[in-house]
């Protein structure tokens, strides 16, 4: 294409930049597998099933919509030491920017393992690989290019052809990363790892440019639990993202608040907040039960942005369904939850 399409554009500089940029989840830790592959299988259940949805500046064309879905699990647990961890996952990814102007699809598999570094199991360090296939679509129907633009509006004939309407590239993306776990007792819990998106550099063009190369994601997260009192907690977490020019640091907490006192079954609900900064302030409400916690969020913009956005930056809402053991000896793992 030799002009600029105006739609992606306006999308690209809204991510700071016009470089392509992976979309960001507020509640980065209720989405392990786009946050870390380490973070396969590290939670303390059979299975793990998670889904996010995220509509970011609904004011602006609705900018970004963004689902994920998520499987991953322990195998082996019979074979390997008793507090090390092997999982695997699936996770599938769908973005649609520019009110559906280009979407992007991808499937992925994750693979991790986790060894105990300690009699104990208390304290772990893993790593995670992660292979995966996106498909990005640009729908040339909906947009409007820059030798339409008259005093009239976009109303020009354009001079661009394009074989159909719809204009597509694919490519394999190749991601890894690093984990710590740790915990003094069994009751508290802290960790910190690092993740690197897009290691091998895909190609990613609509017009076979062979130097438009997708920048990597590098990713640094860490957070902790607290006890507070017999049965509540403070969880608190950051998360902070470097791709091309763009920054992105989330950091803040939740308190978690034992409804029922029940310390094996507890019904516990979450009041925090985050702070993406530059931003957006993120106030968050969660509610645990049994084997689901759900989890809503709204981005409150607070940068130069918020004439555009009317302070409505973004609706995030997570589901995470962890299927408990039902052999009552089975080996307990104290994993990051935030």
């Amino acid at each position: 294409m030799k002009k600029l399409l105006l739609t992606v554009t306006v999308c690209g500089a809204l991510v700071i930049g016009v470089s392509a940029q992976d979309p960001n989840f507020s509640q980065f830790f209720a989405s392990p597998l786009t946050l870390n592959p380490a973070l396969t299988g590290k939670f303390d259940g059979v299975y793990r099933v998670a889904g996010n949805y995220r509509n970011q500046w609904p004011t602006i064309y609705n900018a970004f919509t963004t689902y994920t879905a998520s499987f991953d699990a322990g195998i082996l647990k019979n074979r390997i030491p008793e507090y090390d961890q092997f999982g695997i996952g699936i996770l599938g990814f769908a973005d649609q920017a520019g009110d559906g102007v280009l979407k992007t699809n991808t499937a992925a598999l994750s693979i991790s393992y986790h060894k105990a570094i300690d009699e104990d199991g208390y304290h772990q360090i893993g790593a995670g690989f992660q292979g995966g296939f996106v498909s990005k679509r640009l729908d040339v129907s909906k947009v409007y290019f820059e030798d339409q633009l008259t005093t009239s509006g976009f109303t020009a004939p354009t001079l661009e052809v394009f074989p159909n309407q719809r204009v597509s590239v694919s490519y394999f993306d190749v991601n890894a990363g690093i984990l710590y776990n740790g915990s003094t007792n069994g009751y508290n819990n802290f960790y910190l790892g690092a993740s690197m998106y897009h290691i091998n550099r895909p190609k990613e063009t609509f017009q076979n440019d062979p130097y438009f190369l997708l920048n990597a994601r590098v990713t640094l997260q860490g957070g902790g639990k607290i006890p507070l009192g017999q049965y509540n907690y403070l969880h608190f977490s950051a998360n902070h993202s470097m791709q091309a020019k763009a920054h992105n640091t989330v950091i803040g907490g939740a308190y978690a608040l034992n409804l029922n006192g029940d310390i094996d079954n507890p019904t516990t609900l979450y009041l925090g907040s985050w702070f993406r900064f530059g931003d957006a302030i993120i106030p968050y409400i969660g509610l645990e039960f049994g084997e689901l916690h759900f989890g809503a969020s709204y981005d409150v913009n607070t940068s130069s942005l918020k004439p555009g956005s009317n302070m409505r930056g973004g609706a995030e809402i997570s589901l995470i369904y962890i299927k408990k053991p039902t052999d009552p000896n089975a080996k307990k793992l104290n994993c990051p939850k935030f």
